[in-house]
């Protein structure tokens, strides 16, 4: 009689203790679910630089003929600009005649923007002493580079680039 009461006891003892496994397991998933249900939505990453001189990607070629003026060198897929004695401008069209590619080029860096301001800041140092760093917004479908190269005249190259 003792054994069967031990066995009772034993099974009433593990009967609460499942319970309140399963209740405490039950709480936990409920309390997990409210914390994820209230987590903000990801964000996507906004460009720092993502024009130039008005002229965006996707843009028509007549839209950015007409922004630019006369350029110096025009063909159907290209165009480029003398700014001034530092800074011209290649615009790049694709077979429907929009922007897909904006580079300028900056003689001596001499006007070129911070790069904190176009790519965030943080270049990577190559061998020869050059800066260069380049952020993808897949999202939005393009990309961005800053790179300065060293050199008698060096120069500062900003890129903006539709993904293929």
């Amino acid at each position: 009689m003792n054994r069967k009461l031990k066995i009772k006891s034993f099974s009433s003892v593990l009967i609460v203790a499942v319970f309140a496994l399963g209740f405490n397991v039950a709480e936990n998933a409920q309390t997990q679910k409210t914390k994820t249900s209230f987590r903000p939505a990801a964000t996507t990453q906004q460009p720092l630089f993502q024009e130039y001189r008005g002229i965006k990607l996707g843009m028509s070629a007549e839209e950015a003929r007409a922004k630019l003026g006369k350029a110096a060198l025009k063909e159907n897929d290209q165009d480029f600009y003398v700014v001034s004695d530092n800074e011209s401008i290649q615009i790049v069209y694709n077979n429907q005649q929009q922007v897909i590619t904006i580079s300028i080029d900056y003689l001596g860096g001499v006007g070129a923007p911070d790069p904190s301001a176009v790519v965030g800041g943080n270049l990577e140092t190559t061998a020869n002493g050059a800066l260069y760093k380049l952020v993808r917004y897949d999202s939005l479908g393009f990309w961005v580079s800053y790179n300065r190269t060293t050199g008698p005249v060096g120069s500062v190259t900003i890129t903006l680039q539709k993904i293929a």
